[in-house]
């Protein structure tokens, strides 16, 4: 246990975990030690004979969480979503359940919820300033919602309920990996791949050599559209590559409709009409009735314009002789077309131009230095854990401010998707300075070849490194509410509003390079992609609707309306997803929802009955470039003011106020609507 690097802190720079000492063998006795030290501290604070004071409770209360538990944590979070393997797996299937039940050990705890009640009855009179008030807020909301004011039975079936939607959720995510990896699409007949660039097929076969196989595979993606639809040539390869991502998520269908059941009982043990409503109370947006009203007004809109832009693809198809009708597998491809014909804009033609060092560098990093002073450093000495995550020491003004960690390439034993973690977390209370990951999935390229991206990739390198920004530019007290810890519907603002940069001018054509010769691309090239850009909201609009609306159809059911698997789990969750697409007016054959419910991974973690968040944080994000474009964009001045009000407030006073103290006013909805062609 000694030699355990979890124990103690971590005596490298800004203490960052030291990965190379990190074995598998070490992270369950880690949990084990650091649970019993939360537990003893927590008991401490309960029995305490003195009056409770902000002190000795709330703060008190927050130091119990900060040694070992955290530190591995952390760790092993990322670790498992970024770099799994089966010995891992069975940590968190193990673990997962232990920590909901240590968790309720603390909110469950009558005596000690008593101490922070009697400090919130009190708190006018306690002289605490904004963060603290809003630390004892955010514990004493915490514990009611974590039942602490249920009587004994209520907490008992409470703590097995959380116990058993750990396990289910691990079980859940272990599947979407496995059926990640299962749905990839052989292929031995090169002619098939007809539209794919060198790099696409040479990563494909790379692929293949990578399991044993011959000829060339087809990974997946983490979303219903496949990004390879919209090259591959071959209509019988679409279908065959877009079923084959559609088909993903039977194994998990008993335990979703399992898990829902479960969060509906939770949400009416706590005095909810369903789980939505639990979640939204919590939330920016207060109530799952303004939720509902708000997704249900654009996905008219949104259906609309898809319409439209399905007859423009038709008559693609049969200007083009095609004798077909549109299919889900055939949109993106046609939507390329008709892009190039009405903006002349080729993806393909500006890939040479992003190569991913350069889009980070040049482009993500360097819109950060203008906005806000930051300047970045490779840090060769110190190494993350795995050989493709690397280091970067981040400057402020010249002055160490944290560290970033990128890791970008898809790998069998990552997850799908793309998202920021921390390893450090800022405080005040502590001294800590942030340390934040962000993971891609972009496919790696052969060996030798340079790592040429999407237009997609750049978005999502800009809108990841907004999370980062939120976490390294964090200057809190207390760590509960420092960083990316805000509310759901709230967190994916900041990495919107990042995303306004990829294409600004000055940072565009600081990026946008030839990987070869350093020539900057074509000034028409960069004005034909922002202008196709416009094209295919109603999709885009579309797709994302589908999983928002699915995601509150399942979470708005009583535990009585959760459908039964039956002798066909899958069928049953088929025929409730159909249904709820078409109650909600959002079902279009041609376009799946961006995850189906068995591999939509939100809904297993902290975004079930949240995916709403995106398009409720695209307003205030919509709302806040308007703001950057009529104070002169990419200045320093505007950063100062967005870090100062904002990014550096993480969760430590109420978001809307701080969105408030940003702009002036509360946000505006107009901007949003004509970005997406709403209006």
């Amino acid at each position: 246990m000694t030699e355990n690097p979890f124990l103690s802190p971590s005596d490298l720079p800004y203490q960052l975990p030291p990965f190379a000492a990190v074995a598998t063998e070490h992270y369950l006795p880690a949990f084990e030690q650091g649970m019993a030290e939360q537990l003893k501290a927590v008991d401490a604070i309960a029995t305490n004979t003195e009056e409770p004071t902000f002190a000795n409770t709330v703060v008190a209360l927050e130091r119990s969480g900060l040694g070992t538990l955290k530190r591995v944590s952390l760790v092993f979070f990322n670790k498992l979503s970024s770099d799994t393997d089966d010995g891992l797996n069975a940590i968190e299937s193990e673990i997962s359940p232990k920590l909901a039940a240590h968790a309720d050990k603390i909110l469950l705890n009558a005596a000690l919820f008593a101490r922070i009640e009697a400090l919130w009855e009190q708190r006018e009179r306690l002289g605490l300033d904004e963060q603290d008030e809003r630390l004892l807020e955010r514990y004493r909301t915490e514990f009611v919602r974590g039942g602490a004011a249920l009587d004994a039975a209520g907490k008992e079936r409470l703590s097995a309920i959380n116990t058993e939607l750990a396990e289910l959720a691990s079980k859940f995510n272990q599947q979407i990996l496995n059926d990640i990896n299962d749905a990839a699409v052989h292929v031995t007949d090169r002619a098939e791949l007809d539209g794919l660039g060198e790099d696409q097929i040479g990563a494909a076969e790379a692929a293949a050599k990578e399991r044993g196989l011959d000829g060339w595979l087809i990974t997946q993606s983490n979303f219903s559209r496949h990004p390879l639809l919209e090259d591959l040539k071959d209509r019988g390869l679409r279908e065959r590559l877009y079923k084959a991502t559609i088909g993903r998520g039977a194994g998990n269908a008993e335990t979703l409709l399992r898990m829902v059941r479960l969060r509906a009982e939770k949400a009416r043990l706590l005095g909810f009409e369903h789980f939505a409503a639990y979640i939204a109370a919590d939330q920016t947006a207060g109530n799952a009735g303004i939720i509902g009203e708000r997704l249900a007004g654009l996905a008219e809109a949104s259906v609309r314009n898809a319409r439209r832009e399905a007859a423009e693809l038709q008559a693609v198809i049969d200007g083009d002789g095609g004798g077909f009708q549109l299919a889900a597998w055939d949109w993106s491809f046609y939507a390329k077309q008709v892009r190039q014909a009405k903006y002349g804009f080729d993806a393909e033609a500006l890939k040479p131009y992003l190569e991913l060092e350069r889009v980070l560098v040049d482009g993500v990093f360097y819109a950060a230095e203008q906005e806000f002073g930051l300047t970045f450093e490779k840090r060769e000495d110190l190494a993350g854990y795995h050989p493709e995550a690397t280091v970067w020491e981040v400057f402020d003004d010249g002055e160490p401010l944290g560290l970033f960690v990128g890791d970008f390439f898809t790998r069998d034993s990552k997850k799908g998707g793309a998202w920021m973690n921390p390893l450090v977390v800022q405080s005040d209370l502590t001294g800590d300075k942030p340390v934040v990951v962000n993971n891609l999935n972009v496919v790696k390229p052969p060996e030798g070849q340079p790592a040429l991206v999407t237009v997609d990739n750049v978005t999502t390198l800009f809108h990841e490194f907004g999370h980062a920004l939120h976490g390294l530019l964090s200057a809190c007290r207390y760590p509960k509410t420092s960083m990316t810890s805000t509310p759901r519907d709230f967190v994916e603002y900041p990495s919107q509003v990042n995303e306004m940069w990829e294409d600004w001018p000055e940072v565009v054509q600081h990026y946008a390079r030839h990987h070869e010769t350093g020539e900057p691309a074509p000034a028409e090239l960069i004005a034909q992609w922002k202008a196709a850009g416009k094209f295919g909201e109603g999709f885009a609009s579309t797709e994302y609707l589908g999983a928002a609306l699915l995601d509150q159809a399942w979470h708005r059911l009583t535990p009585e309306e959760v459908p039964d698997g039956g002798g066909d789990a899958h069928a049953v969750v088929e025929a409730f997803e159909r249904k709820a697409l078409e109650d909600a007016g959002i079902y279009m054959p041609e376009i799946a929802p961006r995850y189906r419910s068995g591999y939509f991974a939100h809904i297993s973690i902290g975004y079930a009955a949240g995916y709403y968040s995106y398009i409720w944080s695209e307003i205030l994000d919509a709302d806040t470039v308007e703001w950057f474009k009529e104070n002169g964009g990419l200045t320093r001045e505007n950063g100062d003011h967005f870090r100062a009000t904002l990014l550096s407030k993480g969760g430590s006073i109420d978001p809307m106020e701080s969105y408030r103290r940003f702009r002036g006013r509360d946000a505006e909805i107009d901007p949003l609507l004509e970005r997406r062609g709403l209006k």
